[in-house]
């Protein structure tokens, strides 16, 4: 029997389940605007559930109070009270009551006589839920049931549904779907009246959620020492069904998975009717449910590999789909075809966490829509422990290793890599998979390979800092020391930051470490103080080999250097008018107007809210009002809109920004300079009139949105959509590339009057730290699309890019005039960045060539031409007629 008729089967034996639609309400559907936030981690051994509570508190402000919820995958039996053996082979139920007394009649009707039952509890709670702050809706009670079918109820469903052709395990699975479906429909779903619902029944697998927070979930139902090897969770209700109910609360299952969704869609309906041609009717009426029932149907009913689920969900398009192999598009046009109806359309982004439950296997699966319009970031970090981290935001993937790093040093707080995924793509198709499993015996590591299969991995000739080990640090030479001091004193700081490289090469972790204690020692002397920031900031930006050493572990020691030496400067209350002062959380009511000797307001952002009246960048921006024009803001933990709201015209103001910082930075700012140490994220530089932003990482979604502007210089790639709208006279270098619809609708005149443009250089950097170019200078679609003024200076000596990329530019001769436009930029992008113009840019397979050789300009085609193009295709089209 072929997988065909097993699938057949099943969708038949489901056909009773269609009059049950009739009892379903649907008067409450409504539809709400989408921006929740999602997050989940995958780790190679077990961690608690406060791990999950950190990245969902540093989310708070994409919830709403009205909808949280996570879930647990991969759990330890001892927790449970059960063996690895039960927790392996039986279905975990768990069903939540919102009616106590309702417990006897969902047990009698629908657990008692289908199941066996192995262990059985209600989870514990709090006492009392007013306990946990802001928490305003009371949980249910929720009864957990270890679960396997009974032989006979299992007989009497495979012959009533027509399943002989089954296996006993997949009719078992069956059932149990069947079985909550009922439940559902029974005890939730009609008439109106809310009494129970099944919140899972995987296997070693485990959902919770409330009205509320996500991160109330884990502490109103204790889970602080629960441990999983994979967490996910969301804040906010669905943008569609029962908002204002539990059971419209993500996460939703399939069988053995659990998902969670940020976006809405816009073919809800269409993919609603899909699943009923196929005997799937959707209860909770919500868009995350139908996301997993599709997910469902394609994996258990159909049998597909996960490969190509994700192209049903998510399908190759355009330009992307024609880089495919022949054989690849073959098949992927026989999926999109059967299957488009069931395609989410519309801005949406899941995150999947499942049990593979006949290969003892654990997944975390992170998959965007083809036109990536919901923020995405996945990172991944190995070393003694293993850990893949899928979040809305790069801040809440910095929270989640910061807490783990608190509890198990083996943790570092900066992951090794840190991307995005390119929806819909040839090159990794829009998905990543973290797969945990035991490999060798005895032992479970971590895995991570995008769509293809294609996998992913850290330099393994590296070795990253056991944080545990506390050695003594060796003596540094003192004539090295002295030599030191004397550049410092000097500000030589270029000829350090270049000798030191080569040290940092060769030395070991301890000889490191001895360095920047001497540093931290040195900055104590007032006349140092600047010069040893400056030398920490440049080891901390610039990408320079690390021989045998981790980067992210040297990232770590030298921003725990920085933290403390700002740490170390005195409050302003205390300040003796030094040319520092700091500002906290728990001083800012003391912020006042700089002395005559101040110069530079050190503000420790790690304890202030995300935004709102008591956000860190309403107290830079009130300091700027007082006075103050030099900051280092330090501690970030996701904090947005820093420099906004300071107004036009501020020339001569310099923000440095150190840590996880937040969305919306540099938004608006005309004038100031901004520099990012670190990655950014999303909406960074909205609308912004002039000024200059640098930027020493990646940049996220919607970058420069809007901007009418400013000089700005990124060291890695822009993720969707940067410089869209975008008019005026922006000048922006890109170091990297972007994904998908660079300079859309640019509007920014003349570039060689006045007018804006964009330098996309296409440049990475490998494990070495040397740079090298990528293998397409820009991967894909919709470049500077339908773009009215402006140009795009694409390092292309290849001529990779093609007209089919374009939609409303054109390709031309890159002339000695855009040479000499450009160039004081790659000058100074040089200065910042360490990217040599001859020996990096100008440089093609080792010799050095022309600029014309090298670079191509993409322009806006006129009007005229437009409409010169669409008058011969009318008379094309008329010759044929």
């Amino acid at each position: 029997m072929n997988q065909r008729s097993r699938a057949q089967a099943i969708i038949d034996g489901r056909y009773h389940l269609r009059d049950a639609e009739r009892l379903v309400r649907h008067d409450s559907i409504e539809a709400e605007e989408g921006g929740c936030g999602v997050t989940g981690f995958a780790c190679s051994i077990p961690v608690s559930g406060r791990h999950i509570f950190e990245p969902s508190v540093q989310m708070h402000n994409r919830g709403n109070g009205k909808g949280g919820g996570l879930a647990a995958v991969g759990l330890t039996p001892d927790k449970l009270g059960v063996d690895q053996t039960i927790l392996d082979e039986d279905f975990l139920l768990q069903i939540a009551l919102l009616d106590e007394s309702v417990l006897k009649e969902v047990e009698e009707r629908f657990v008692k006589p289908y199941f066996r039952i192995d262990h059985e509890a209600f989870i514990e709670t709090v006492d009392d839920y007013r306990d946990i702050p802001g928490l305003e809706v009371k949980p249910p009670a929720v009864k957990r049931y270890f679960v396997r079918v009974k032989p006979e109820p299992l007989a009497h469903f495979q012959k009533e549904r027509g399943l002989e052709m089954l296996s006993p395990d997949k009719v078992e699975e069956e059932l149990i779907y069947q079985n909550t479906y009922q439940l559902n429909l029974a005890m939730y779903s009609s008439l109106g009246e809310k009494r129970a619902f099944v919140l899972s029944h995987g296997r070693n697998m485990m959902i919770l959620k409330i009205v509320g927070y996500a991160e109330q979930v884990a502490q109103y139902y204790k889970l602080e020492n629960f441990d999983a090897h994979i967490w996910i969770a969301h804040q906010r209700y669905p943008t569609k069904g029962r908002v204002w109910h539990p059971g419209g609360a993500h996460p939703f299952i399939g069988l053995d998975e659990a998902l969670v969704h940020n976006g809405d869609f816009a073919n809800y309906y269409s993919v609603s009717e899909y699943l009923k041609q196929r005997n799937v009717y959707p209860l909770f009426l919500t868009d995350t449910e139908v996301s997993v029932q599709v997910f469902d149907l394609l994996n258990r009913v159909y049998g597909y590999p996960l490969e190509y689920i994700i192209e049903a969900l998510a399908p190759t398009a355009e330009m992307d789909f024609d880089y495919l192999p022949e054989e690849k598009q073959r098949i992927y046009r026989q999926i999109q075809a059967a299957h488009i109806h069931g395609s989410p359309d519309g801005p949406w982004f899941f995150i999947i966490a499942r049990t593979i439950a006949h290969k003892k296997e654990f997944q975390l699966i992170g998959i965007t829509d083809t036109a990536m319009l919901r923020p995405q970031v996945f990172a991944l970090q190995k070393g003694e422990v293993e850990i893949g981290l899928i979040c809305s935001e790069k801040q809440a993937i910095d929270a989640t290793l910061e807490s783990l790093a608190k509890e198990d040093l083996r943790f570092g707080t900066v992951a090794d890599k840190y991307w995005n995924a390119r929806g819909g793509s040839h090159t990794d198709g829009g998905a990543f998979i973290f797969t945990v499993k035991e490999s060798p015996p005895g032992r479970m590591t971590l895995d991570c390979a995008d769509k293809f299969g294609r996998k992913i991995d850290v330099p393994r000739h590296q070795t990253p800092l056991n944080f545990r080990e506390k050695t003594v640090p060796p003596t540094l030479d003192r004539s090295l020391v002295n030599e030191l001091v004397a550049e410092l004193a000097a500000g030589r700081i270029q000829e350090s930051f270049a000798r030191l490289k080569g040290d940092f090469f060769q030395w070991d972790y301890g000889k490191i470490e001895a360095l920047l204690t001497e540093l931290n020692l040195l900055a104590n002397d007032k006349k140092l103080k600047g010069s040893v920031i400056e030398l920490l900031t440049i080891l901390l930006d610039r990408r320079y080999s690390t021989g045998n050493k981790r980067r992210r572990s040297l990232l770590q020691m030298l921003s725990n250097s920085l933290d403390s030496i700002f740490r170390g400067i005195d409050l302003l209350d205390q300040n003796q008018n030094e040319e520092y002062g700091r500002i906290d959380f728990i001083s800012r009511g003391k912020l006042r107007s700089p002395n005559v000797n101040e110069k530079i307001l050190v503000a420790d952002a790690s304890q202030f809210p995300p935004e709102g009246d008591e956000s860190f960048a309403h107290l830079i921006s009130e300091a700027y009002r007082l006075g103050w024009r030099r900051f280092i803001c330090f501690g970030h933990r996701g904090q947005r809109f820093l420099g906004c709201s300071f107004g036009p015209k501020t020339g001569g103001v310099r923000i440095d920004a150190y840590g996880s910082t937040g969305d919306y930075l540099a938004s608006g700012i005309d004038g100031m300079e901004m520099y990012v140490h670190g990655n950014a994220q999303d909406q960074l530089g909205q609308i912004l009139k002039s000024g200059k932003l640098v930027v020493y990482g990646d940049v996220g979604q919607t970058f420069m949105y809007g901007a009418k502007g400013g000089e700005v210089y990124v060291l890695g790639n822009a993720a969707g959509r940067p410089l869209i709208n975008a008019a005026g006279r922006p000048r922006v270098v890109i170091n990297g590339t972007a994904l998908d619809f660079l300079a859309e609708s640019f509007m920014a005149g003349d570039p060689y009057n006045g007018g804006g443009f964009v330098i996309l250089n296409g440049m990475t950097f490998d494990e070495d730290g040397q740079v090298v170019p990528l293998d397409i200078p820009y991967p894909g679609s919709n470049l500077f699309s339908l773009a009215s003024g402006g140009a795009i200076f694409v390092r292309d000596p290849y001529e990779k890019i093609v007209p089919e990329q374009l939609n409303g530019g054109q390709i031309s001769q890159f002339s000695e005039r855009d040479w000499n436009l450009i160039l004081p930029y790659l000058q100074e992008n040089e200065r910042l960045f360490g990217i040599s113009i001859e020996d990096h840019l100008l440089a093609v397979d080792g010799k050095r060539r022309n600029p014309d050789e090298v670079y191509r300009t993409i322009g806006a085609i006129k009007l005229s031409v437009l409409a010169g193009n669409a008058l011969e295709m009318n008379e094309e089209w008329e010759a044929e007629a």
